[in-house]
């Protein structure tokens, strides 16, 4: 897939989880969600302010780079930079938050139209090749989009648009360990997922011995943290298969253990 086609799902994502917002009430964008502190309004600030971020990276990354180390300055000094990210948001009402979401949206269409596949892109951690990091932007509007939805008790229609999630969550198999300092573990795992189309999806070596198997929004859902194992109906086999499946994470930052049981 070139990253055109990620451009446009990424886009279609967002676009889905606007449709979703624009109908809730005034109350349910204070309604608590799963992460610690932050209402829906918040989640909604989080990707407006990360789509920005994204769109600075990509056409000033010298600005961009400046603007991170201010957030480690601020980490270093004992601040809590996530307020002094969140806080301009916070005092907006819900029209004006969703209306500047959608101008991030559009800023960071705006500036990765011209990226090619082969192009880089700087970001928090190591540098990204441009269709993982738009990968990763859709990614981030899915799963927050989770967050929301599971707040005001709402269930959308998943399309295959998850075959993103789902491959970043296999090729990070690797990072989810080395994210908490220890070692991968190298055996072959073979990963089979049903679309919500019905289609099968396939990653990994066919040959492998162990395996992960089942629908592709459960395999989603996991790696991306939004729920814990116990809660989907994955098939997993194998020792190793099991050991990834405990600890994924498909996302950047520091290791972070997902939700409990339901």
């Amino acid at each position: 897939m070139d990253i055109g086609a990620v451009r446009s799902d990424l886009v279609e994502e967002q676009e889905a989880l606007d449709r979703i917002i624009s109908g809730i009430s005034l109350s349910d964008w204070d309604l608590d969600t799963a992460s610690p502190g932050w209402s829906v309004a918040d989640q909604i600030a989080h990707l407006a302010y990360f789509d920005n971020a994204a769109a600075l990276a990509i056409a000033s990354p010298d600005k961009f780079q400046e603007s991170v180390e201010d957030l480690f300055e601020m980490y270093s000094r004992g601040e809590n930079a996530e307020d002094a990210i969140l806080s301009p948001y916070r005092a907006m009402e819900s029209s004006e938050l969703l209306e500047a979401w959608r101008e991030a949206r559009l800023n960071l269409a705006e500036k990765s139209r011209n990226l090619s596949s082969d192009s880089r892109v700087v970001w928090y951690g190591p540098s990204m090749g441009s269709k993982s990091f738009l990968t990763a932007r859709l990614m981030e509007v899915w799963a927050h989009g989770q967050d929301i939805l599971d707040a005001i008790d709402f269930d959308r229609d998943e399309t295959d648009r998850l075959h993103h999630i789902a491959q970043l969550g296999f090729i990070t198999r690797s990072w989810s360990f080395i994210n908490r300092g220890q070692e991968p573990i190298n055996t072959p795992v073979k990963v089979i997922l049903k679309s919500p189309s019905g289609d099968t999806w396939e990653f990994g070596p066919q040959d492998a011995e162990e395996s992960v198997t089942g629908s592709a929004l459960d395999f989603c859902l996991l790696v991306t943290q939004r729920r814990n194992l116990k809660d989907t109906s994955l098939n997993i086999f194998g020792n190793a298969a099991l050991e990834w499946m405990k600890i994924a994470q498909a996302f950047a930052g520091p290791a972070t253990d997902g939700p409990g049981p339901r």
